[in-house]
């Protein structure tokens, strides 16, 4: 049975400035943060089932906003831009991290953060920039590694396992995907109910 069957969707718009228009945040929303290049994009129409809810681009750093889709009228799902690519104008970089900061700071109702990683690469420092970031804010945050299907099973296993050593968590706490096959859909997407299950982590009491 799918653990997220999808019965409606649609694109809400895009936050583009710190400050900006963004939907009220009256529904959950799960973030997915990436480099650019990780596919990002194909993960998210594999996992909502459609082929183009998402654009993707073979050239990386296009997704140049916060963009916001509702899924289901139950929740939203928010592609922030994808960070690290050499050739985005100085000027888009120095934009990206205030405007992922201020998305951070501005979501009550924010339940975590899918990160992605390329299972073909060790984590870059911007990667483990972001998943810093999200350390020191607390949100709950779900790794996700892409492209398993570029390697074979047991390369891609191995290589799963050295990205858990790596960043230091058990490896059942990274999600291997393949966008190109599906493999991996149906757990991710079970990981994303899971936490939008859980109250949104600002309103939780500290624990002493």
């Amino acid at each position: 049975m799918d653990p997220l069957p999808i019965r409606s969707l649609e694109f809400l718009g895009g936050l583009a400035a710190p400050g900006g228009w963004r939907p009220d945040p009256s529904l959950p929303e799960i973030a997915f943060a990436g480099r650019s290049n990780v596919g990002k994009s194909s993960l998210l129409n594999r996992l909502v089932r459609h082929k183009t809810l998402a654009r993707v681009s073979k050239s990386p750093g296009r997704t140049r906003e916060i963009n916001f889709f509702r899924i289901n009228d139950q929740f939203i799902l928010v592609d922030l831009p994808g960070y690290g690519y050499a050739r985005v104008s100085k000027e888009a970089k120095a934009l990206w991290r205030p405007l992922i900061d201020g998305y951070f700071n501005t979501s009550p109702q924010l339940r975590g953060v899918v990160q992605l990683l390329d299972v073909r690469h060790d984590p870059t420092d911007d990667d483990l920039g972001m998943l810093g970031r999200l350390a020191d804010i607390g949100v709950p945050t779900l790794i996700v590694v892409t492209k398993i299907d570029k390697l074979s099973p047991t390369r891609a296993a191995a290589r799963v396992d050295a990205l858990a050593t790596m960043l230091s968590v058990d490896q059942d706490a990274i999600v291997p995907v393949s966008s190109e096959t599906g493999e991996g859909r149906d757990e991710l997407a079970e990981a994303l109910v899971a936490l939008l299950d859980q109250p949104a982590w600002r309103n939780l009491e500290p624990t002493t």
